[in-house]
């Protein structure tokens, strides 16, 4: 049986790459070829690329109360569908030059939901649509006090309009069973709580 991983980043030939779109965000295109699994060559073909800096994500939860925060936001890409186009996501925000994961999610808890983390556990890091998206997703989940959690927030600068709820941890694991929660960074970490939320309760690391 043939190991993965065989190929690597300097075994693809990019014979051409060219910015194709500027705006809110960037697409380019690029000329390539790679070696093929049975040994020959793939001809050239092109492909177009979303580039998209790496973001944080956070899911806060308090262990004490067994609840975590959610943000309420309107999301260009869920309208059209048979659904609300406000979705329930967890505090994320994109990567800035020279800033942490840690430092992003701190900034992001802040901004978005008024929150300050006292201990950040790495849930994972995972790419969000590899076949045409540069994006990374650094996933943590955030521990907090729910006390007085919730409210509204945002930066009206930036457009963004967020309300911060306050849900039951079963709550919460329920929706994304039943649907109403459909983003991939949200199931994360909610089924990663789902799997560590004893360990947690019991103040384990």
């Amino acid at each position: 049986m043939t190991e993965p991983f065989q190929f690597k980043a300097s075994d693809v030939k990019v014979e051409k790459r060219e910015t194709v779109f500027q705006g809110f965000f960037r697409m380019d295109k690029l000329w390539l070829t790679h070696p093929r699994f049975d040994g020959r060559d793939m001809p050239v073909f092109t492909r177009e690329l979303f580039i998209r800096g790496d973001a944080t994500c956070v899911l806060p939860y308090d262990c004490d109360r067994d609840e975590v925060v959610l943000l309420e936001q309107f999301r260009l890409g869920a309208l059209g569908r048979s659904q609300s186009p406000w979705l329930l996501e967890l505090v994320a925000g994109m990567n800035e030059d020279g800033e942490t994961p840690e430092e992003v999610a701190q900034r992001e808890g802040q901004e978005e939901a008024g929150l300050t983390f006292s201990r950040l556990d790495k849930i994972c890091d995972y790419l969000v649509s590899p076949g045409g998206s540069t994006e990374m997703i650094h996933l943590y989940c955030g521990h907090i006090s729910t006390e007085d959690a919730g409210g509204l927030y945002g930066m009206e600068h930036e457009h963004e309009d967020i309300r911060a709820h306050v849900v039951s941890a079963d709550e919460a694991i329920a929706m994304i069973h039943d649907g109403r929660i459909n983003n991939a960074a949200a199931i994360i970490a909610l089924q990663w709580l789902e799997l560590n939320r004893s360990r947690l309760r019991e103040g384990k690391q």
